[in-house]
């Protein structure tokens, strides 16, 4: 998947976010928290996600990129503004 795969039109919420593995449960959590936790928790990956869900939907509509560090992400993320520029 790429982000030529999103329709930027529907995407409602788009955020960073981390991975994380706490005693065999796995979350994600906001970059904040992470940093404020990250000696309790196993970083899995750093997460870049495009929600477009519906305010009250039960059912999500979420698409993610996975990334190894928090500099990938960064980079993904500024790319994926100037997809929403464009569109």
């Amino acid at each position: 998947m790429s982000f030529e795969d999103i329709d930027f039109s529907k995407v409602l919420r788009l955020y960073l976010a981390v991975e994380v593995e706490h005693e065999g449960e796995v979350a994600q959590m906001s970059l904040e928290w992470y940093e404020l936790n990250s000696q309790k928790v196993k970083l899995v990956d750093y997460v870049l996600v495009f929600d477009s869900t519906p305010h009250g939907s039960k059912e999500l509509d979420k698409k993610s990129f996975r990334y190894k560090s928090k500099d990938e992400l960064i980079e993904a993320a500024n790319l994926a503004v100037k997809y929403f520029d464009i569109k």
